[in-house]
């Protein structure tokens, strides 16, 4: 005899406990990076749009951690239809609070922020930070114009990954070339799962699974 199914489909098993510890692990992966820059002292006196621009950009960290286990279905207790559809949800957030972060540093020190979006800048943490900006632009842009233009589902698939992991990489060297509001630990264990969430995901999709396909 199968097991009995709840309502909403998923299965009533010993699996709950180990759900609910793995999304406590995330939460905690999430927003405790951003609860310590939040209360950090480097912030302590500066302007709102400093305050606004340093969280967002913490944010968008954090939530690069969720885009890829949402990608690959790993996720516990969503079914693949939700985890689609919070990867699109995420996307839109991450872009956002980038957005944030860029507008709220343009106000705050505006010859700096064109200096750096026209990749003229001294500091080479700035390069990198907009090469995960542009990356992520253009990321959205396809994704907006993908049906419209034609685009097949594999090149489209190829695209994407390939800039996912542009602004994956560039966003966490620009991190943790900062000597900012993040906790060194945080910023640490952060950038690492963030790394080693995207490299594990990509490894499985596009390698191992073709290659257990084929076989």
């Amino acid at each position: 005899m199968s097991p009995p199914v709840a309502r909403s489909g998923h299965r009533l098993d010993a699996g709950r406990p180990l759900t609910l510890l793995i999304w406590l692990v995330l939460a905690a992966a999430v927003i405790g990076p951003v609860a310590i820059a939040a209360t950090s002292p480097v912030l302590v006196g500066r302007d709102a749009a400093y305050l606004v621009s340093g969280i967002a950009g913490v944010t968008a960290l954090a939530l690069l951690l969720l885009q890829p286990l949402l990608a690959a279905g790993y996720l516990p207790g969503l079914r693949m239809m939700q985890e689609r559809r919070w990867h699109r949800w995420l996307g839109s957030g991450i872009f956002i609070a980038v957005l944030l972060h860029v507008v709220g540093l343009y106000i705050t020190s505006p010859q700096d922020t064109i200096d750096a979006l026209l990749l003229v800048s001294p500091t080479l943490f700035s390069v990198y930070g907009v090469v995960g900006l542009w990356s992520l632009v253009l990321t959205a842009v396809l994704v907006a114009v993908r049906l419209r233009i034609g685009v097949r589902y594999g090149i489209w698939r190829i695209i994407h990954n390939s800039l996912a992991v542009v602004v994956v990489v560039s966003s966490v060297v620009h991190a943790w070339m900062i000597e900012g509001a993040m906790g060194h630990l945080s910023k640490v264990l952060l950038c690492i799962g963030v790394l080693l969430a995207t490299a594990i995901v990509i490894l499985h999709l596009r390698v191992v699974k073709p290659m257990l396909r084929n076989r």
